[in-house]
């Protein structure tokens, strides 16, 4: 699972923009956006730098913390 969209959408970013910064079609990145399908490790890291963001904010965290 990833946080692409809430991510885009806390930065008021959409789709079509990320699709044309990371060099991907609008329906790649939609299925990214709602995790129909997941980017690969390289593609995640091109979208934290797009983003200017830690590449752990595009994830779910899967260990709750103590």
């Amino acid at each position: 699972m990833n946080r692409i969209k809430e991510v885009l959408k806390e930065q008021g970013r959409t789709q079509t923009w990320l699709a044309e910064k990371i060099q991907k079609s609008y329906v790649v990145v939609t299925k990214y956006c709602n995790n129909h399908t997941q980017p690969s490790i390289p593609v995640l890291k091109k979208i934290a730098e797009v983003l200017d963001i830690d590449i752990r904010e595009l994830l779910v965290p899967t260990k709750k913390e103590k």
